[in-house]
């Protein structure tokens, strides 16, 4: 059971020197910074998806900019599409589950908003639509894919592509990507 437990940490840092090395996913970190900066400075608000574990990662990032990270300072606007459970199943009981998360964007989402959507393979048909729907309002899209981006590649601004399809690991390098985001927009915001 020891080398089990070796070999997924071993291959946890492989991933993460990986990424280290592909200027790609460097720059999509560094982009959204900015783009997550101007849309807190501009009065708007970061927006967030997912399924399962994703969308646990999801709700903590959001909570990551809404309450705090490292600075004791004002909250950012940030919140979790899924975290009204009564919606959530209103919307799938009367229009499919595929539809929630498009749905709430139709309803709350304002131009200049940002939508991040994490889903592992990229194929998750209500984050799709979701992004769909955001695109068509002028939301800007953020997607945190696994290697090729799956359907949300084409409607993605920006895409951080964990170049793996190794769920978990994938979903550990989308909470790392997320800290650092969020640690360099609350500086940028707030100061060091």
């Amino acid at each position: 059971m020891k080398e089990q437990i070796q070999q997924r940490i071993r291959d946890a840092v492989s991933l993460k020197e990986q990424i280290l090395q592909t200027d790609s996913c460097l720059q999509v970190m560094e982009t959204c910074v900015e783009v997550i900066t101007a849309c807190f400075a501009n009065g708007h608000t970061l927006w967030f998806c997912g399924n399962g574990g994703s969308a646990a990662d999801a709700q903590h990032l959001a909570a990551e900019f809404s309450g705090r990270f490292y600075k004791d300072r004002k909250a950012l606007p940030a919140e979790a599409l899924h975290v009204n459970t009564s919606y959530i199943t209103a919307v799938a009981n009367d229009y499919g589950y595929s539809e929630i998360y498009a749905r709430h964007i139709e309803g709350v989402a304002q131009a200049g908003d940002i939508l991040i959507g994490l889903s592992t393979s990229g194929n998750s048909e209500n984050i799709v639509k979701a992004f769909q729907t955001a695109r068509n309002k002028g939301v800007i899209t953020i997607g945190f894919t696994g290697a090729g981006g799956g359907k949300m590649l084409p409607y993605s601004d920006y895409i951080f592509m964990v170049p793996s399809s190794n769920t978990p690991r994938i979903q550990e390098m989308h909470m790392l990507a997320g800290h650092i985001i969020c640690e360099l927009v609350e500086s940028k915001l707030f100061g060091q």
